[in-house]
């Protein structure tokens, strides 16, 4: 059952090396956790049929070789960038869904393969940083992690403004921030997923072994924060369209304010003291308190909106009740839930494995 921790080659005291850039950025999230290469076939070696490991071996490969080619892309300026990055992370979350179904095998029910495989990972923001265990739900977590990790990398390729050609400064289209909450949505039920159904499988000693991005706590903040990215994004539209009434935005604003604070209870739960957290504290502030955006428009026109009405209606309103604390955000359910997703059923591959043993 054996497990690496993480480890810095650079441990001795020397600055840690950071990318010199790492783009436009308009979603929160860690760098990138990358794969490294395993040899399937020297760890089950007379343990699982050849083709079997074969085809382990050749979806990973195809995995590491496509999320190397995603991180290095990842630190470019995204603007240089935007042209083959929809299709690049798209093509990765086809490649880590093809892996998914075939590595549940190796922690199937009675599987004596989950241990036999040391599965190495490295995070973009520290190349000199890898996680190594001998567990294949660390590997399952790490590919939900991943697979959540590329959607966020899609939204934010679709929330960078662009130009249009038509004398306009650049923008960004209501195609693309409606398509955002869709990403949003699947980015947060991919993590929902990791942490209700992978999470559970790995045992307490190794849960606190593992890398600060899989950090339960780390997990959540970021579920919740595409959810606020989600309710953002509706928000926006919803400002933008002369149909939609003043309590409808003004829900969407009070949800919105709702998930940012329960983002900010979860990142405590994880220490802030690596970077991680503190970058991702920074964010959360500078979503939520400061007025700008959406948030700014809300600021301005409910207290427009309330003075009217104390002009039209003086026998009703004052002055002073308008102007006055405002009141407690209402009790309400949250409209925004992740995506419904599961673990895939195994692969048919497995069907033929059971009936060979």
């Amino acid at each position: 059952m054996g497990c690496g921790l993480s480890r810095e080659k650079d441990a001795g005291g020397g600055p840690r090396r950071r990318p010199g850039s790492v783009g436009d950025v308009v979603v929160f999230l860690p760098g990138l956790r990358v794969p490294r290469s395993v040899d399937f076939s020297q760890a089950l070696a007379g343990r699982l049929d050849e083709g079997a490991v074969e085809r382990l071996s050749s979806l990973r490969a195809r995995v590491v070789d496509m999320a190397m080619q995603e991180s290095a892309a990842a630190l470019k300026p995204k603007r240089r960038a935007a042209a083959r990055h929809g299709s690049s992370t798209a093509n990765l979350l086809q490649a880590l869904e093809d892996y998914l179904p075939v590595l549940l095998g190796l922690v199937k029910e009675g599987s004596e393969l989950r241990h036999g495989v040391h599965f190495v990972w490295t995070n973009q923001e520290d190349n000199a940083e890898e996680t190594a265990m001998a567990d294949a739900w660390y590997e399952v977590l790490s590919v939900l992690h991943l697979m959540a990790m590329v959607c966020l990398l899609q939204a934010n390729s679709l929330l960078l403004p662009r130009s249009y050609g038509d004398g306009y400064a650049p923008r960004v289209s209501e195609e693309s921030r409606r398509a955002t909450v869709d990403v949003f949505l699947k980015a947060s039920g991919y993590l929902d997923c990791a942490i209700r159904q992978v999470l559970p499988q790995i045992s307490s000693e190794l849960r606190r072994q593992l890398p600060v991005d899989l950090a339960e706590g780390n997990l959540k903040a970021l579920s919740l924060q595409a959810l606020g990215q989600g309710v953002d994004m509706q928000l926006g539209l919803a400002i933008d369209s002369p149909k939609a009434t003043l309590a409808v935005k003004r829900r969407l604003a009070c949800e919105m304010v709702k998930y940012w604070h329960q983002i900010q209870e979860s990142i405590p739960e994880i220490p802030v003291s690596d970077g991680w957290g503190k970058k991702h504290l920074l964010f959360v502030k500078w979503k939520s308190p400061t007025p700008f955006g959406t948030a700014k428009y809300m600021l301005d026109k409910i207290p427009k909106d309330a003075s009217s009405k104390v002009k039209i209606n003086q026998d009703l309103y004052t002055q002073e009740r308008v102007i006055g604390t405002p009141p407690p955000l209402p009790d309400f359910a949250l409209a925004l839930k992740p995506d419904d997703y599961d673990l895939p059923p195994l692969d048919p591959l497995w069907n033929k494995e059971d009936g060979r043993q």
